[in-house]
């Protein structure tokens, strides 16, 4: 299977640069996973394709606002994005320019809110730094000068760093959001509850590594980046009772759906589960957990159009790709949404 299979020629136009407001004003277009059907809907119609017994799977994580500009030691300008804590306030973190990031460099950002030393350098040429600030916690400090590490393609700034989280992100640690959730607001999730419809929660911190483009022609050949996620007892017995029930569980979002079809991996039923996974899921994938997907519209040739396409099938998921952008829908992290059903 080559990644060309999964190419389509996208208007630069229809890159979403800010989000729909209210949340879930966006678009939905509706995908019949089994006869390729569409439909044309609103975010807020995704009520009447809900039902009682249905269960929503979440991915609560929280993204840190990880991109920091700051002067170093001798007065230059330097950007940073942390990528993972490696152990207490010192950090895995990518350096523009870095020549002026060598091990021992002193760094300042936020007038001195925050300050660190560079003390190594990975094979990859990230830095490692070691992290002093005023305030109780870190967290606390990148609230204060931190901003939203947003992909490459959205150029315009972001007005309201609460408008790149979920309404329900709880844990902090990804470098990007999960991008499906955007479109509930707290009073969608109400109406879906008071229909009977359970919703669970999961964490998964999102890598930098979602945006990594598949370079191999033959995508088995592709090296899957690795992200943590957990899997709680509560939410572990939701899912099986909802499948021994005869219920359907939707994930929201492909990060959702990578959490269960890895925790599945190891059997089921489902247990609570805490692991590290680099799942890569494609056409001729067997799903083990989820019925159904919420999704955005995503990068042509990437893995998560492969996931789509593994849920759906190639051929409906290009489909609607192109009725989607004949439609004039809006792509990828500020985009519309679809549902597979």
């Amino acid at each position: 299977m080559k990644k060309s299979d999964f190419y389509f020629d996208l208007p630069q136009e229809l890159i979403a640069q800010t989000p729909i407001e209210p949340r879930d004003h966006s678009r939905l277009l509706c995908l019949d996973k089994k006869t390729g059907e569409l439909s044309h809907h609103h975010f807020y119609d995704i009520l009447s394709f809900l039902k009682e017994g249905d269960l929503l799977v979440i991915n609560d994580s929280r993204v840190l606002p990880a991109r920091i500009y700051g002067k170093t030691e001798k007065g230059s300008d330097i950007e940073i994005l942390l990528l993972k804590e490696r152990e207490k306030d010192t950090w895995e973190m990518l350096v523009k320019p870095g020549k002026r990031a060598k091990i021992g460099a002193k760094l300042i950002f936020g007038d001195g809110l925050l300050c660190g030393e560079v003390v190594d350098i990975t094979e990859e040429g990230n830095r490692i730094c070691r992290f002093t600030y005023s305030g109780s916690n870190i967290y606390e400090v990148l609230d204060s000068i931190g901003q939203m590490p947003l992909p490459p393609y959205i150029t315009e700034k972001l007005s309201d760093k609460e408008r790149y989280q979920t309404v329900y992100s709880n844990e902090i640690g990804s470098a990007a959001a999960p991008t499906a959730g955007l479109h509930f607001t707290n009073e969608l999730l109400e109406k879906i509850e008071n229909m009977g419809v359970k919703i669970a929660r999961v964490t998964l911190h999102v890598g930098l590594g979602t945006f990594r483009p598949v370079k191999a022609d033959d995508i088995l050949e592709h090296v899957m980046h690795t992200e943590h996620y957990q899997l709680p007892q509560e939410t572990a017995q939701l899912i099986n009772q909802t499948k021994q029930k005869g219920g359907r569980v939707i994930a929201v979002g492909t990060t959702s759906c990578r959490t269960l079809e890895a925790a599945a991996s190891k059997g089921l039923p489902l247990r609570a589960d805490d692991d590290n996974t680099s799942i890569f899921i494609y056409p001729g994938y067997e799903f083990k957990v989820i019925d159904a997907l919420i999704t955005n519209f995503h990068l042509p040739e990437s893995t998560l159009i492969m996931l789509v396409s593994a849920l759906a099938g190639r051929e409906n998921v290009l489909k609607a790709y192109d009725t989607a952008i004949n439609e004039k829908y809006r792509f990828f992290s500020f985009g519309d949404a679809m549902l597979i059903l």
